[in-house]
């Protein structure tokens, strides 16, 4: 489908420089640009390729100074970076949408399948299921006894949802994530350890976004919450019992220990871990392989390093650690000297 630089401009109620009726029907990077794409340039590093893209249209920020001829006709808007996610979004939607149960799909008889889902094949859906309106199924996903899946959900091939769990509206669960599986727990004994059954749920709210082979564990008791908005990325692991705030998002590999309540509009950077039964207040930010190891008490603190310390902190120790070989010869001098000096007065 192609959409003219007049129609994308008002769209987005941005500005034209260039060829108003230009035409353009795919999006690319910038830096791979070609005839009949829209690209955008967001991150200054990426500024010299707009004026070489071979782009037909150029989304670029309203302040941005030229300092030379383009190609591309512009579109000078607010946010460059949230617009082009505003016209993927647009374009994403407008694709035609799976419909109907493939043969090969497994469904028990006592499920409830909602309006114009689509159920891939070898799709099995267990006794007590409730899948809501427009549902989308990839192949090979299992849904477990009474589980719940909110309308407008997509999940994608592979993906496990275990009995009883609950998934909202309006979710993307990304191919192999497990959704409900036990939780850690085993109790010491003499002879080994000794299972502690996990007979809670997880419970998945509204308009949450789940990453490829990220698990999710039931809770012990009650429920493991992912609340409404949360944004997870691959290989990330929440354990038993814990709380995730509304809106926090996370880099791949995050780990979070079983019990923990993380606070809303948190965000945690690559390899970030996080103890147990720990609280991690609102809006707390987290920098890659950060090491948690207890609670974070005031609100929109920023930390780095393990243990954890505050990010301005970590990177002046940094700066020190990298010139520790030379202040210890400096220090070893030094104690050389003393010890010369004191043998002198005696």
């Amino acid at each position: 489908m192609e959409f003219s630089a007049q129609q994308i401009a008002g769209l987005v109620g941005g500005t034209i420089e260039g060829n108003p009726a230009i035409k353009v029907n795919d999006f690319a990077k910038i830096e791979e640009g070609r005839p009949g794409c829209i690209s955008f340039l967001a991150n200054m590093k990426y500024a010299h390729y707009l004026y070489e893209t071979e782009s037909s249209i150029v989304l670029i920020n309203k302040d941005f100074q030229l300092e030379g001829e383009t190609k591309a006709t512009l579109i000078r808007v607010e946010n460059a970076y949230e617009t082009v996610a505003k016209l993927l979004t647009l374009a994403e939607s407008m694709k035609p949408r799976k419909k109907g149960i493939d043969s090969l799909a497994f469904i028990d008889p006592t499920a409830t399948i909602g309006k114009d889902c689509y159920i891939g094949p070898f799709v099995a859906i267990g006794p007590g299921v409730v899948i809501g309106d427009e549902v989308v199924l990839h192949p090979h996903v299992t849904i477990g006894a009474n589980a719940s899946v909110g309308n407008h959900t997509e999940i994608y091939s592979n993906a496990v949802i275990y009995h009883d769990c609950k998934v909202g509206q309006n979710c993307i669960l990304h191919a192999g994530c497990v959704i409900g599986a036990d939780g850690f727990g085993f109790a010491p004994t003499p002879d080994g350890y000794e299972k502690i059954p996990q007979i809670g749920i997880v419970t998945i709210e509204d308009n949450v976004e789940i990453g490829a082979n990220t698990c999710v564990d039931r809770s012990t008791m009650g429920s493991t919450y992912v609340r409404k908005g949360v944004k997870i990325d691959n290989l990330v692991q929440i354990a038993h019992n814990d709380d995730i705030g509304s809106h926090t998002v996370m880099s791949a590999q995050v780990g979070v220990a079983g019990s923990t309540k993380v606070g809303e509009w948190c965000m945690f950077g690559g390899q970030v871990g996080i103890a147990g039964h720990a609280t991690i207040a609102n809006r707390t930010q987290a920098g890659a392989q950060a090491g948690i190891p207890n609670s974070v008490k005031k609100e929109g603190t920023a930390v780095q390093g393990t243990p954890a310390i505050d990010f301005r902190t970590f990177w002046k120790s940094s700066a020190v650690f990298k010139n520790l070989p030379d202040l210890a010869k400096e220090v070893y001098q030094l104690r050389k000297e003393l010890e010369a000096l004191k043998a002198e007065k005696q």
